[in-house]
C-alpha cells in the first residue's frame, strides 16, 4: 500500500488556479498552505525567473526535487501548491504521491491562455506565439499529471468556491477510505493507489481561520485554538508569552497591492515570527481575523490566559473600531500597534488610528520587519 502524508497536494499547468485555491483551501481546512515555488525562492534568495535566466531549467528542476524530498520525510499536515512542471520528473511523481492526496486541476489551454497574456513573470511562456507554447507544454505533460494524481478535477468551467467544495468533499472521502464516489462529472479519481486515510478532521469554522501550532519539546503539534498559530522557543530561556493579532486582508499578503505591501506571502510572514520566537526563547501564538468581533473575543481571551504582551495589525479597523480600542485598552500589558506600509505618507484617513493612543509603541513603514521590532519592544518593557 501507497505511504501518504495528511497533506493535500495540488498539481497542475500553470494559470490552474493552485495558488488561489490552496490559500482559500486553508481557511477552509485550517492548514496552512505553502507554494513550493515560493519556497525555492525563499532558499535561493532570487526569483524564479532569475534562476532559470542564472543556472537553467535543469538546475531549477533539481531544487523542486530536492525540496520534495525533504518535505516527504516531514510529518506535517499542510496544503501543497507545486510548480507546474513538477511532477514531469518521475521522481517527482513518486515524492507527490508520498507527500499526500494529489489533486491535478485540469485546466485547458485556452483557460491558461486568457489568464495568463501580458504575465512577462513566466519564463516559459516568453516567446512569440504563447497559446501555441501553452498547448505544447500542457499536452507534454498531461501524462504526468495524471499519472501523480490521486483525483483529477476538470476546474474550467468552476468557481474558486465550487472547486474548493470539490475538494473538501475529496478529503472527507479520503477520511473514510473511498475513492471517489458521489462528486459529479468534474471529478475522477485515480482507483486503487491508496486509501488515503487522513489522521484529523477538518475544523467547522469557514471564516478564513487557521489552526496550526509549532512542534516543540512538552507539547503537541496542531494544538492552537481557532485562528491562531503558536511557536516557542526551543532553549532554556523563560518562554514569555506574546499574542500578535492580525486584521483584516492582512492574510492576502502577496495577493494585495504589491508596490504598498510588499510581494511576500503571509506565510512568510508567520516563518518570519516562528524564527524570532526560536531566537527569543518566547512563546507567540498568532491570530488573524477579517472580523471585528473575533478580535475583540481575543483580545479579551488575552485577558485570562496569561498572554504578556501584545503585538496588533487592525488592519483598516486602526481608523475607526473604538470596539477594538476599548479592548485594547482593558488588557494593562506592553501594546504595540504595528503597520506595514508607512501610513503617514498615504490617503488622510489613514493617518488616523483610534487603537495607537492605547497602545505603548506605534511602528509603522518598516514592511514586515516591524513585527519583530515590536516583539523587541515589548521583550525590552518587561525587561526594564
Amino acid at each position: 500500500m501507497e505511504e501518504k502524508k495528511n497533506n493535500i497536494v495540488l498539481i497542475g499547468f500553470m494559470g490552474s488556479g493552485k495558488t488561489s485555491v490552496g490559500l482559500r483551501l486553508s481557511y477552509r481546512l485550517r492548514r496552512p498552505v505553502e507554494d513550493t515555488d515560493k519556497l525555492i525562492e525563499r532558499r535561493e534568495g532570487r526569483t524564479i525567473s532569475d534562476i532559470f535566466a542564472a543556472e537553467g531549467e535543469a538546475y531549477f528542476r533539481s531544487l523542486e526535487t530536492e525540496l520534495l524530498g525533504e518535505l516527504a520525510e516531514t510529518d506535517w499536515s499542510r496544503i501543497y501548491s507545486v510548480g507546474g512542471g513538477t511532477p514531469v520528473r518521475p521522481c517527482n511523481r513518486e515524492l507527490l504521491r508520498r507527500l499526500g492526496t494529489v489533486v491535478y486541476l485540469r485546466v485547458r489551454p485556452e483557460t491558461v491562455y486568457e489568464r495568463l497574456k501580458g504575465d512577462t513573470a513566466r519564463p516559459l511562456l516568453q516567446c512569440s506565439r504563447p497559446l501555441e507554447r501553452i498547448r505544447e507544454l500542457s499536452e507534454s505533460r498531461r501524462e504526468a499529471y495524471e499519472t501523480a494524481a490521486h483525483f483529477i478535477l476538470d476546474v474550467d468551467n468552476l468557481s474558486l468556491r465550487e472547486i474548493v467544495d470539490r475538494i473538501e468533499e475529496l478529503d472527507r472521502i479520503q477520511e473514510k477510505g473511498m475513492q471517489g464516489n458521489g462528486l459529479g462529472d468534474s471529478v475522477q479519481g485515480n482507483q486503487g493507489q491508496g486509501n488515503g486515510a487522513r489522521t484529523s478532521s477538518p475544523g467547522e469554522n469557514r471564516d478564513g481561520i487557521r489552526e496550526y501550532g509549532a512542534k516543540r519539546e512538552g507539547t503537541e503539534e496542531g494544538a492552537g485554538r481557532n485562528g491562531q498559530s503558536g511557536f516557542g522557543g526551543e532553549d532554556g530561556r523563560r518562554n514569555m508569552r506574546l499574542l500578535v493579532i492580525n486584521g483584516p486582508n492582512i492574510n492576502f499578503l502577496g495577493i494585495r497591492e504589491r508596490s504598498v505591501y510588499g510581494n511576500q506571502d503571509y506565510q512568510y510572514l508567520l516563518d518570519m515570527i516562528e524564527r524570532k520566537a526560536q531566537e527569543t526563547g518566547s512563546r507567540i501564538t498568532v491570530f488573524q481575523s477579517n472580523h471585528e468581533g473575533a478580535i475583540i473575543d481575543r483580545i479579551q481571551e488575552a485577558y485570562f490566559d496569561g498572554t504578556e504582551g501584545i503585538v496588533i495589525n487592525p488592519g483598516a479597523f486602526t481608523h475607526y473600531s473604538y470596539a477594538i480600542r476599548d479592548a485594547l485598552a482593558s488588557i494593562k500589558v506592553p501594546k504595540v500597534e504595528i503597520h506595514i506600509s508607512d501610513i503617514t505618507k498615504r490617503e488622510e484617513f489613514r493617518k488616523v488610528s483610534v487603537t495607537a493612543p492605547v497602545c505603548d509603541h506605534q511602528i509603522y513603514g518598516q514592511g514586515l520587519e516591524g513585527y519583530l521590532q515590536a516583539v523587541d519592544f515589548v521583550l525590552k518593557k518587561h525587561s526594564e
